[in-house]
């Protein structure tokens, strides 16, 4: 069975978002993807308190300059379309109030037929959590746990109830809830968060880094979720941030993802090997306007496709 194939919503400054992400959605979804997906990033600090990913030095990509709102969009592309799922690869959960984000999702899902999957993670930036985080940088990890569960009480039968560090809910009724299973998805970055991910969450969504790498982190979750018996199956989104170039990239360090149609391919067949389940192919930052991603998106499926992927 060939793996499910999904595309990045255009979020960036380069796109109309009104009138590009409805387009670009309805596109994908009659070339053939099955789902849609979003990420975070609410500023562009200038100067960056830290480098990208926390690592000395690092740029920030121009790209994140603007960055649209992950759930407006989302809405947006649930408008004209009908099946493709609609998912969050991430959400930097303590960025937001739990209780209002888990309401935000249900709604979304009730909206959209049930197609909502909640990609969630805790961050990186500091300037990110200086302006937004509902908690200090250092307890994020506590507040992805407590939006996990906050999401799963407000989600599940009422009267929701529930009291944690940041949220009380007396006995209420909260709706709208979500029209089916709305799976929650989580990367695994350390030892904490691949236990968290296989105690609490319904999936993972690792990077594609190299399909050596992957197959190794996808060895350790196997592992970990037998030693800690876990019986339900493990979902899997693999991200694919892509470096597309017109012709082949000839040099010795090219970085999975990065090249030509044919490179990226390659990668993906080597990736989709592993035994991930689902690939999200995210294209949006190398092209100029809507009009070329979606022909790169056609064309990337079709090539895809084609080699069995």
């Amino acid at each position: 069975m060939a793996v499910r194939l999904g595309l990045g919503l255009p979020q960036m400054r380069q796109y109309d978002i009104g009138r590009d992400v409805p387009d670009v959605a309805r596109a994908a979804e009659e070339t053939g993807y099955e789902s849609l997906w979003v990420f975070e990033r609410i500023l562009f600090p200038e100067p960056a308190t830290q480098g990208l990913y926390n690592i000395p030095g690092l740029p920030w990509p121009d790209a994140y300059r603007s960055v649209a709102d992950p759930l407006v969009t989302l809405a947006l592309a649930a408008t004209t379309t009908r099946r493709a799922r609609l998912g969050t690869s991430v959400l930097v959960a303590p960025l937001h109030v739990p209780f209002q984000l888990a309401r935000a999702l249900a709604s979304l899902d009730a909206a959209s037929g049930g197609r909502v999957v909640a990609g969630l993670g805790s961050g990186w930036s500091l300037d990110e959590y200086a302006a937004a985080a509902v908690a200090p940088f250092e307890q994020r990890g506590e507040v992805l746990d407590e939006v996990i569960d906050v999401c799963r009480a407000v989600w599940g039968p009422d009267p929701v109830e529930y009291e944690g560090t940041l949220t009380t809910v007396a006995p209420s009724v909260v709706g709208p809830k979500p029209k089916g299973p709305l799976p929650i998805l989580l990367p695994a970055n350390s030892p904490r968060a691949l236990r968290r991910l296989v105690d609490r969450a319904d999936g993972w969504m690792p990077v594609g880094t190299g399909a050596e790498a992957l197959a190794e982190q996808w060895r350790r979750l196997q592992e970990l979720a037998a030693e800690r018996g876990r019986r339900e199956p493990v979902q899997s989104v693999l991200r694919v941030n892509t470096e597309l170039t017109g012709k082949n990239y000839e040099g010795a360090d090219r970085r999975p993802f990065q090249g030509s149609v044919a490179q990226i391919v390659e990668d993906l067949h080597a990736h989709a090997a592993v035994g991930v389940q689902e690939i999200l192919i995210d294209l949006q930052g190398r092209a100029r306007d809507a009009a070329e991603l979606k022909d790169l998106a056609a064309e990337v499926y079709a090539a895809a496709r084609a080699a069995g992927v």
